[in-house]
């Protein structure tokens, strides 16, 4: 075999080697967390540094920003080799054949429902309800039967990146609105310099301490905060400086609770939930933000999962409790409700 052709086999193995490397990571990421580990972190969801640098410029021309194209991968021209390794390869590409095409086809939809992401993030800065008719000036017509899948996708990176529910609030004028899982304060961006909401990552951080059994190491935390590409000192183009914004900001919010680990010399720190974390959501709620972060369900987590029910339920008896008054506008208990036409 000449040397160029040895070179050319030589650069396609480790072209394959490196996809399947990539797809294995990101099969992990998917796989549901064991109720003694970390959750995995949301890698790969709308977390592209051009969403902060250029959303301007994308929400001004959107037709700019669905230009940009990238050749699909598994349909660029190889040369066939005569014998028995050239038939090998011959069958492996019509086997990758079908899968490629898949993918490239989800390409273009994952692109565009990140300019979308864009859009919805800058009508929820603005506090204004986003429009069916102006989410589609940034489909392209191609796409815009696909409105609904597009929406979704745009939809769950809102949630599990910036922990931003979008919620159809007309449906004759289709028209969407934004609930924050949590009342940080600055609209979600904390401190009042101009910035993305942290509400997401402060729903993965309160996971990954309710699955260390409601108190995570440091270490612990840090581990899967890298996991993100998030490390300590090193400005996040989402997040800002991440070692203040969660052992100091979310701290003084009382969100999480930070404290050094009884009888540790060297001094070794953990974090906790902080009061307004109970507060403001439950155990049971943030079980539900993991299960859709790993496309599973709740009792996925088994042992989290039960400790989140009886969480549910002491909370109900509390609730029910504390609103026991005396007042003829109550019903009797067992008594029909009243309905008004």
């Amino acid at each position: 075999m000449r040397r160029g052709q040895r070179s050319k086999l030589r650069a396609r193995e480790r072209r394959r080697q490196a996809q399947s490397g990539t797809r294995g990571l990101a099969g992990a990421q998917a796989t549901p967390a064991a109720s003694s580990s970390s959750p995995p972190p949301p890698l790969g969801v709308t977390t592209q540094r051009k969403l902060g640098a250029k959303s301007r410029s994308t929400l001004k021309s959107p037709q700019r920003a669905r230009a940009t194209s990238t050749k699909p991968a598994g349909v660029s021209p190889r040369r066939s080799y005569k014998g028995a390794k050239g038939q090998v390869e011959k069958k492996q590409r019509s086997s990758q054949a079908p899968v490629s095409a898949v993918r490239s086809r989800k390409r273009p939809l994952r692109k565009t429902a990140n300019v979308l992401v864009q859009f919805l993030m800058h009508m929820y800065k603005k506090k204004k309800p986003a429009m069916k008719a102006h989410m589609l000036k940034f489909i392209s017509k191609k796409h815009r039967n696909r409105f609904l899948e597009v929406l979704r996708r745009a939809s769950f990176s809102m949630e599990v990146v910036f922990g931003i529910d979008v919620k159809e609030v007309d449906p004759t004028k289709h028209s969407y609105t934004f609930v924050s899982k949590m009342a940080l304060p600055n609209n979600g961006a904390v401190s009042r310099v101009r910035g993305f909401p942290k509400t997401g990552l402060l729903m993965h951080l309160l996971g990954v301490i309710l699955m260390k059994g409601n108190c995570a190491t440091e270490e612990t935390i840090w581990e899967f905060l890298n996991k993100m590409r998030i490390y300590a000192g090193k400005r996040h183009f989402l997040f800002g400086e991440p070692k203040k914004l969660i052992t100091q900001d979310l701290v003084r919010l009382k969100y999480l609770e930070y404290r050094q680990a009884a009888n540790s010399d060297p001094a070794r720190y953990e974090f906790l939930w902080g009061p307004r974390a109970h507060a403001e959501t439950s155990k049971m709620q943030v079980l539900e933000f993991l299960a859709k972060v790993n496309h599973t369900v709740p009792s996925a987590f088994q042992s989290c999962y039960e400790e989140a029910l009886k969480d549910e339920e002491e909370r109900a008896h509390a609730s029910g409790c504390s609103g026991v008054v005396s007042s003829s506008s109550h019903a009797e208990p067992g008594a029909e409700p009243v309905l008004r036409g």
